[in-house]
């Protein structure tokens, strides 16, 4: 099975101990952030990874070879020479998933006890062509979903903002919930992004989407997720181990 970490955030909110190394690298209980997240995506059966650089790449680089490609296949996506946002990250390694089987995407500062492989069946025995991994934590950010789970818009609760496909959308009967980072996508959805910039979010793309293909939010039961992007939240993720 395929999977994509997401590695090539600047880390600005975990300085100052981004100032020398990148996210990736920043270590939680005595091992690296990427550690964590190999070592989750190998147990579940995830055997070809590909990871995105930028911050510091050499050394996202240099510590793979050093673990020896932790024993599965590796490659890089390179943005070195300018970050993608979430949606042009995925079109650049868009190669990378040539087997016509879904494939994980998964952020490198989400540390969380979800079952991968359940969320990975689920996905295959479902009509939708991609689905979200969502829970109900506090957040400035929702994703807004109809009565049958299916995405139907976004909005920002600090300013106002709605996003959403649909004229007869309504927002007061929506479920809103917090994206966790963690999504799986049929590869047949690449072909929506062809007509996409190369640097482009992928929520933004998700809202274009989903009123002409299924996106479904999967909400885990006792879902425990930390998202490691403050200095504050690593005595927290520290916790989790």
């Amino acid at each position: 099975m395929k999977a994509m970490i997401f590695a090539a955030g600047l880390g600005t909110r975990l300085k100052p101990l981004t100032d020398t190394v990148p996210k990736a690298l920043v270590p939680v209980a005595g091992k690296p952030l990427l550690w964590h997240t190999i070592q989750k995506l190998k147990a579940a059966g995830f055997d070809e990874i590909i990871i995105n650089v930028h911050h510091f790449a050499e050394q996202i680089r240099q510590y793979i070879q050093d673990n020896n490609r932790f024993g599965i296949r590796i490659e890089f996506s390179d943005e070195t020479r300018a970050l993608l946002d979430t949606g042009g990250g995925i079109k650049k390694a868009a190669w990378f998933f040539d087997d016509e089987k879904p494939f994980l995407i998964h952020n490198v500062d989400i540390l969380s006890d979800i079952d991968l492989q359940n969320l990975y069946h689920f996905h295959a025995s479902s009509d939708s062509l991609v689905t979200l991994v969502v829970n109900e934590r506090k957040t400035s950010r929702y994703l807004l979903f109809d009565k049958n789970n299916h995405l139907a818009g976004w909005i920002n609760e600090k300013s106002g903002e709605i996003k959403t496909p649909f004229s007869d959308f309504h927002n007061d009967t929506c479920k809103k919930l917090a994206f966790s980072g963690i999504h799986i996508l049929h590869p047949s959805i690449l072909g929506y992004m062809r007509d996409f910039p190369d640097k482009f979010s992928i929520i933004d793309f998700y809202l274009f989407v989903c009123s002409k293909e299924k996106i479904f939010g999967y909400i885990p039961n006792n879902l425990h997720l930390v998202d490691v992007g403050k200095i504050d939240s690593i005595a927290e993720a520290e916790k989790f181990y």
